[in-house]
């Protein structure tokens, strides 16, 4: 890759300069070690007015970052219309920065790659696109005429499962197109460190046995099924504490649900906290859990391994290509607390091979995976 080029990423979230924000945290993460390549990279992420008011513009390094805002309302008319406002909002960054770059990579098929395959034909410069997962079965008309176009029209794909790769093959698009490539994890941030260090210094009990989850407070997170689990497992015991690390709309309703539950001594939800203190939670753990519905990937998954915990998820989509051996974990179908509980209790009462999870999770480096996405660049520009 020549350094005298720059990059566009266009993406539907990413986080604000603290880490406070989540959303997008492995797009950042890609960027920290793809910035060296370019000479400058630019990354915008429209947001709707009144959603994410903390998140402001921002630079570091070479790489610079905008959140510009469009109106957008959960209405029908507006929901037509949400891909070709995306589109407009990066245009006008674009035009007002006198952006100019060499390369597109947009992350999610909709809106952002929606609106990176109409950049592609206003700049004609290649587009790259990360599915992050398909789901085209719950895709209305719409969407799924927007998501074959951008498909078809753009110069690759990459996707962070193989059986988004497969899927698409099913769709009737080309292998020549089609790339697998992981999500990455920073190896330099998650490691593992003395536990009884992790729990001093977050003030967690030394005592107990220790469960995290780390994600944003929505439905499809299955935040609801574990706290249900963590019921079953305090009528079997009474030693154990569960930290839900993150924030969201559902903050309320899932404390109304501990408190409901008689689990205020077990089960706390800590709230949003920077990435980097992440890696001191999933430290603090004996067992690792993300109950999610769906997940395209699961990097989360691949944290925790990479500080040697265990993981306990489900068949969501994502995490089943990352727990592929009861070496790293187990798995149950969503929704499904009594399962969780059975799988906690047998990780608790397990002896893992530490360095085995953590060897296991130095495959997805962010280090190597970058320089399997600057293949697909290379291939790309020619």
């Amino acid at each position: 890759m020549e350094e005298d080029r720059n990059l566009l990423i266009v993406t539907n979230s990413y986080p604000d300069r603290d880490g406070m924000y989540y959303g997008g945290i492995f797009v950042k993460d890609q960027i920290w070690y793809l910035k060296r390549y370019f000479k400058s990279i630019y990354v915008i992420s429209p947001q709707p007015w009144g959603v994410n008011k903390g998140l402001a513009n921002y630079e570091y390094d070479n790489v610079k970052v905008f959140f510009p805002r469009f109106f957008h309302a959960p209405v029908t008319y507006f929901r037509k219309k949400l891909g070709e406002n995306f589109f407009k909002a990066a245009l006008r960054v674009i035009k007002r920065e006198k952006l100019e770059f060499d390369l597109i990579h947009a992350h999610f098929t909709w809106p952002s790659g929606y609106a990176g395959l109409k950049l592609k034909k206003v700049y004609r410069v290649p587009l790259v696109l990360t599915t992050h997962g398909l789901h085209v079965t719950r895709l209305n008309s719409m969407k799924k005429k927007h998501a074959m176009e951008t498909w078809n029209s753009v110069d690759a794909i990459i996707n962070v499962s193989r059986k988004c790769v497969e899927l698409l093959k099913e769709l009737g698009l080309p292998a020549s197109k089609l790339y697998y490539v992981p999500n990455g994890v920073d190896l330099k941030k998650f490691y593992p460190i003395d536990q009884f260090v992790a729990r001093e210094t977050l003030g967690v009990p030394t005592n107990k046995r220790v469960i995290v989850s780390v994600g944003n407070l929505v439905e499809k997170k299955g935040y609801i099924y574990l706290i249900q689990a963590a019921k079953i497992l305090q009528e079997l015991r009474d030693d154990f504490v569960v930290y839900i690390v993150g924030g969201g709309p559902l903050y309320s309703h899932l404390q109304k649900e501990i408190l409901s539950l008689g689990l205020k001594k077990h089960v706390f939800l800590v709230g949003r906290k920077p990435h980097d203190e992440v890696a001191l939670w999933m430290n603090a753990a004996d067992v690792f859990v993300l109950p999610s519905l769906v997940e395209n990937f699961g990097v989360v998954n691949i944290e925790a391994l990479a500080c040697g915990k265990p993981v306990i998820s489900t068949y969501n989509g994502g995490s089943e290509e990352v727990i592929i051996s009861n070496d790293y974990g187990f798995l149950c179908p969503p929704k499904d607390p009594e399962c969780l509980a059975e799988k906690i209790l047998m990780a608790l009462n397990k002896e893992w091979d530490r360095e085995k999870m953590r060897k296991y999770a130095e495959q997805f480096s962010w280090s190597k995976v970058v320089h399997q996405i600057l293949g697909v660049y290379n291939k790309v520009l020619g």
